[in-house]
């Protein structure tokens, strides 16, 4: 593939989007293709901030309608070094705005020679979904959350979206899927200020298990096929994934405290 050149006037900039657009008219971007019939949807997923960065969560089962499609999907997904965007709602076109919006930040940053801030990342997601907007009329929407370290000033940042590509910033914590409702009243009930990273994980681990109880779609721990919910941070020293072992025995540690076994049952 060789250099594409524009007139200054036709120039797309540091803007991926439009470079695809206009190097290739006829290519199909998010937002632009025909809704299938049967479509898996991602549940429910989860951030909340820490006394030094914030945590993001997501179940792993999909659905399509009642059935379960999935029982591993992937929900979060690190944006770039500083940011990580969770998805929920059609999981295909979700999955494909996500690795758009991935080449996006960093098609930036290599044109521009810096990084865009945390606002400016969370604002180029919202063009994506609102680009979506067409086939959230159809009933295939995605409602992604956003949140990162934003290396300005010094804290983590929580952004959530509407189908029309509306970008709200949250003060502390925030859920979304159909378990949303309930993981977000677990996170309320045990939030505070001065939170540690342990603790913040915790309380979202709690939180996906409080919504898998509830809520059919969403997805709880799964020690006979090894699957547990994601759980990811965003700190000063960037995305970090915590390993499968380490979710599984937060699991293990609330089901003690409940009094079941975590294998199941009641322990007894």
């Amino acid at each position: 593939m060789g250099l594409y050149l524009f007139l200054p006037a036709d120039d797309p900039g540091p803007n991926f989007v439009e470079l695809l657009r206009r190097a290739h008219p006829g290519v199909t971007l998010p937002g632009s293709a025909a809704p299938l019939a049967d479509v898996r949807q991602a549940t429910t997923i989860a951030a909340l901030r820490y006394a030094d960065g914030v945590v993001m969560a997501g179940d792993r089962r999909a659905t399509e309608g009642i059935a379960i499609a999935h029982r591993a999907i992937e929900k979060v997904f690190p944006a770039d070094r500083f940011s990580a965007v969770a998805i929920a709602g059609a999981a295909g076109p979700a999955i494909e705005m996500v690795r758009l919006f991935q080449v996006q930040l960093e098609h930036y940053e290599k044109v521009e020679g810096a990084a865009l801030t945390l606002e400016g990342k969370a604002n180029q997601l919202a063009q994506l979904v609102r680009d979506h907007l067409p086939m959230a009329m159809q009933g295939l929407g995605v409602v992604p959350l956003f949140a990162g370290w934003d290396t300005m000033r010094r804290t983590g940042r929580i952004f959530t979206y509407d189908l029309t590509g509306g970008r709200y910033e949250e003060t502390d914590f925030h859920a979304t899927g159909s378990g949303g409702r309930v993981a977000e009243t677990a996170i309320k009930l045990g939030f505070r200020e001065d939170l540690s990273r342990t603790e913040a994980v915790e309380l979202a681990v709690q939180s996906l298990y409080e919504a898998a109880d509830e809520d059919s779609a969403t997805g709880g721990p799964d020690p006979v096929r090894g699957i547990y919910p994601i759980i990811a941070t965003v700190d000063s020293a960037g995305f970090a994934r915590l390993e499968d072992a380490e979710v599984a025995e937060r699991f293990a540690a609330i089901l003690q405290r409940r009094g079941q076994s975590p294998t199941g049952g009641d322990g007894r």
